[in-house]
């Protein structure tokens, strides 16, 4: 049985721009500073990351983008329609389909889909505030997600 981590990243902080739709909206200065500030948690707790699942949304491009900088490789990335807007049902459809190659894969995207994924995975409640980190691990494959325990083991909240 292959060990897997799946590790939770919300985007960071959003500017609100007048008359830019909500998919479209950037990062905020604070979210510029924080969104390395996570990358570098992560280079320092994770090592390998073999794999990044993104909302297209702006932010959480741009959220990925700087966290990935700091990393010392930047892990296959895709970006998901699906992890925009999304339930946690939607969000753990999408964890449910990470190839079985990979062992640790990073999910950015949106309150609040993110807090109640976690919520429903580690059986605790659980609110990512931006720029926060949650990892989870569990036995198994990724079509596990949601079927076995899932143990969370760290959660941070970086800042620049």
């Amino acid at each position: 049985m292959t060990d897997r981590r799946l590790v939770i990243l919300r985007h960071a902080k959003s500017g609100w721009p007048e008359g830019v739709s909500d998919i479209e909206r950037p990062l905020a200065e604070r979210g510029e500073r924080d969104a390395p500030a996570a990358g570098r948690w992560l280079a320092e707790n994770l090592g390998t990351i073999d794999m990044a699942l993104c909302s297209p949304a702006t932010r959480a491009r741009e959220t990925w983008t700087l966290a990935a900088g700091e990393l010392a490789a930047t892990p296959d990335t895709r970006y998901d329609d699906r992890i925009y807007d999304a339930s946690p049902g939607d969000l753990l459809a999408v964890v449910q389909d990470i190839d079985d190659d990979v062992e640790t894969a990073v999910l950015i995207g949106h309150n609040p889909g993110l807090s109640q994924l976690v919520t429903a995975l580690a059986g605790e409640p659980h609110e990512l505030k931006t720029s926060g980190i949650v990892v989870l691990t569990w036995s198994g494959d990724w079509t596990d997600a949601g079927s076995v325990p899932v143990t969370l083991t760290e959660t941070t909240k970086p800042r620049g």
